[in-house]
């Protein structure tokens, strides 16, 4: 079966999308960290961006969806990190979009890419859909994750085993180690229990 972070798309299955992501095991890394503030980073990480004329029907497309969901008054700005390209959604009540743990963006984040390439059959595009900066935040802490376990395996040239991840934060560990010429990645395990393992090269 092909996964996400196999850089296929396929639709989450419910236990993994609204699963609570609890506390680091074996100290391995990629846990959550409990408590309210744990997440939090500044509402606007980025500079704003003009949007491209191709992101434009994205945008509007999730101006719907939000809409749809209640969610508003609300403004949805473009922003290209290095994991991929982001619409970022700022407003005054965003807690109910995010959800425990980031469930709940999560879950958008599927029905959006769904719904936008929903009889595409090449060439699918895919965003990822931030709010307050969560995710983007959650992408700076997976990235010093991967660089950490990456210098652990080169020390005891020996496989590292993350802790089981969401299929997005998973993509976000191999694509930081992609053009490394000391390890390799690949993941292991079924949902929810799926993660990453590196192994030395």
């Amino acid at each position: 079966m092909l996964y996400e972070d196999d850089f296929e798309f396929e639709e989450q299955p419910a236990d993994v999308r609204d699963r609570t992501i609890g506390k680091s095991r074996g100290g391995r890394g990629g846990g959550r960290r409990q408590g309210p503030q744990a997440h939090r980073a500044p509402a606007r990480p980025q500079t704003r961006q003009e949007i491209p004329e191709a992101a434009k029907p994205a945008r509007d497309l999730l101006r719907e969806i939000l809409a749809g969901m209640g969610v508003g008054p609300v403004e949805i700005d473009y922003i290209e990190r290095t994991e991929g390209e982001y619409l970022e959604v700022s407003g005054p009540h965003l807690g109910m979009l995010i959800g425990r743990h980031g469930n709940t963006l999560e879950a958008l984040n599927l029905i959006f890419n769904n719904a936008f390439n929903a009889g595409v059959r090449t060439n699918r595009h895919y965003y990822t859909i931030d709010a307050e900066g969560y995710r983007a935040h959650r992408a700076d802490q997976l990235k010093n994750v991967a660089l950490a376990m990456l210098e652990r395996c080169m020390r005891e040239n020996a496989p590292q085993k993350l802790d089981p991840m969401l299929p997005s934060e998973r993509k976000i560990i191999h694509l930081v180690l992609a053009d490394s010429q000391h390890v390799r990645t690949e993941s292991e395990g079924e949902e929810p229990e799926r993660r990453v393992v590196i192994h030395p090269r």
